[in-house]
């Protein structure tokens, strides 16, 4: 009885926001995409999963669209050699999700090596059957 008891407890949690509906695990899974098209500064794979209309806002306040974000990761001029993304949620309401995580990374900005932890809000957008980046803003974590 105590089994029943503790299975129909887990299932009534997974039911009740422990498991990722399929949209918001689609949208995890480009928020993994746009992670390692930005370690590996991969071009083609950054212009896939961003959206035309992005506005990339960093946390010193400088404000890019797409053709700069890509051009300043596919360069070199920021190379993002690690990125770790903790403390991840995803809130769907029609085509926009809301995706709001912790960002700690090493990066070389402009050939000067540092270590970023930021807070992150990330805007995506459903175009077609694809979700697209349409707005970021990082913050710094104090």
């Amino acid at each position: 009885m105590k089994k029943l008891i503790l299975c129909i407890l887990l299932a009534g949690f997974s039911a009740t926001g422990f498991a990722q509906s399929k949209a918001e695990q689609q949208v995890a899974d480009a928020v993994n995409a746009w992670r390692k098209a930005m370690l590996d500064a991969d071009k083609s794979a950054l212009q896939n999963v961003l959206a035309e209309e992005l506005s990339y806002g960093h946390s010193s306040g400088k404000i890019e669209d797409k053709a700069m974000i890509v051009t300043s990761i596919s360069t070199g001029q920021s190379d993002f050699v690690t990125m770790e993304l903790t403390e991840q949620t995803i809130k769907i309401a029609g085509k926009t999700a809301i995706v709001r995580h912790k960002l700690a990374g090493d990066i070389n900005d402009g050939g000067k090596a540092s270590s970023v932890k930021l807070i992150v809000l990330q805007i995506w957008q459903k175009q077609g059957s694809a979700w697209k980046l349409l707005a970021r803003q990082a913050v710094k974590q104090a």
